[in-house]
């Protein structure tokens, strides 16, 4: 298996949309290692086989939460590279008062009740305590998520179809 410098590109692209936190890859010339996290924890590690690593510059920074540290990775030329890219800063919450909902279980993320309906909540739209956001699929169950306070949907972070994570905002909302 072999990964040129554009289809690293294109993984790190991938995994920084999906929110995938922590992600392996392994083959007899590399090991592959991305973790997501606080600028201070996310980090990528590659290590091939017994080659020197040069540093290579020009490259595009590392999408945001991501910090990629390799060595000795191979290039289309087959010669070792060195990437080291610092993450940026998270971007800080829209507003301080704004309150998230968090996704309770891994899933499927569905913002309507089939495809060919209207979704449950449109960013402006005022929700109730109880009343239903979205669905997330898991394990062929459709899990629906309720408002646990009333007020306006501000944001809508996730989009249908997505798989998200446990503990994922999926939403924020301004109670009141």
């Amino acid at each position: 298996m072999t990964l040129d410098l554009n289809q690293l590109r294109e993984l790190l692209a991938a995994i920084a949309q999906n929110d995938i936190a922590e992600l392996t890859l392994k083959s007899n010339d590399f090991e592959l290692s991305v973790r997501k996290g606080s600028p201070t924890t996310g980090n990528i590690n590659t290590t091939v086989g017994n080659t020197s690593a040069v540093e290579v510059s020009g490259l595009p920074e590392a999408p945001s939460g991501l910090a990629i540290s390799t060595a000795s990775a191979p290039t289309l030329e087959g010669k070792p590279t060195e990437i080291t890219t610092e993450p940026s800063a998270a971007p800080p919450l829209a507003d301080s008062k704004w309150e998230e909902v968090l996704s309770p279980m891994v899933g499927t993320f569905y913002s309507a009740p089939a495809p060919t309906e209207a979704p449950f909540v449109e960013i402006g739209d005022r929700v109730r305590t109880g009343q239903t956001l979205c669905i997330i699929e898991a394990m062929k169950l459709m899990n629906e998520i309720e408002a646990e306070l009333s007020g306006q949907v501000m944001e809508i972070l996730v989009k249908n179809g997505e798989p998200i994570e446990y503990g994922q905002p999926l939403m924020r909302i301004n109670p009141g």
